[in-house]
Formats: structure tokens, sequence, C-alpha cells
């Protein structure tokens, strides 16, 4: 069975989005650019014919791709989301204990995660590490540049 792919309303509707953008606008695209190749002559030959037809067979494979993680997408109930522990959704602002500096990360589904916006995805080692702890606790995440003592400063959402 498949895995369930938790998403946020927005982050359905972009995906939603770009699959009905792939159908609409890109499959006829390489649709004409392999009929244009076609009528160039010769197939066997044909180098144009060839890369568009490479290139259909690459946008038909994102678009299956998109069109399982939309239907094995579940939206994320916000109004259920806990405040006293670390889950999905929340911004947690952490206290790096060795630095003593701040940050604060919102944990969010892969398909949405976007670290410049301070959005970590709920599988990486920090969000893994903050999973479930709550406001005051002290966790020892493993970062690639070792192991960092983390203190849980805030929770919301």
């Amino acid at each position: 069975m498949s895995e369930v792919i938790y998403v946020t309303e927005d982050g359905l509707q972009k995906l939603r989005d770009e699959l009905d953008n792939l159908r609409a606008v890109e499959r006829p695209m390489i649709s004409r650019q392999i009929a244009e190749a076609r009528d160039k002559g010769d197939l066997s030959e044909n180098a144009e014919y060839a890369a568009a037809k490479e290139a259909q067979g690459m946008l038909e494979m994102k678009i299956s791709k998109l069109e399982d993680i939309v239907a094995r997408s579940r939206i994320i109930d916000e109004s259920k989301i806990d405040k006293s522990t670390v889950s999905i959704l929340n911004k947690v602002k952490i206290r790096n204990k060795s630095n003593n500096s701040v940050m604060e990360y919102q944990l969010v589904p892969e398909s949405e995660a976007n670290f410049k916006q301070g959005k970590i995805a709920v599988s990486s080692p920090i969000a893994q590490g903050l999973m479930g702890k709550k406001v005051g606790d002290v966790v020892q995440i493993k970062v690639p540049s070792g192991i960092i003592p983390f203190e849980i400063v805030e929770i919301s959402i």
C-alpha cells in the first residue's frame, strides 16, 4: 500500500496547479514539437524528433508522479494541531545551547519545505529530533557538523 502524504490545503492546491499546467500547457506544446519534427522528414536521423520524444517521456513521467502524489495526499486539519508538543505545522523557536543563537522553523510536509522561508521538512534531522518535545526540553540533534544541543524556547502555529 502506498504511503499517505500529508499536506496543507495551500500545498495541495500548488500541486494541483502544477499538474494542470503540465497537462494543459506543457503536454500540447511537446506534441506540437513532435509534429513539427516529424514533418521534417526521416525520423531515424532526426535529432529534433528524438529530443522531443525524450522530453515527452520525461513530462509523462513527471505527470504520473504528480498524479500519484495528489492521489495519496491528505490535508492536515490545522485547527487540530497541538501546541503543547512539537508536531507538523508547528513553528518552533529553538536556542542553540553551544552558541546561544536562536532560530525559528516551521515543520512542514516534504513537498512544502523551503529553508529560505524557515520551513523545514518533518523528515529532516532537526525536525525529527524536535518532534514530540515540549517547551524547555533540551534535545541533542545530530547534524552534519556533529551533535548540537538545542533548547525548545517556544511552540506556536
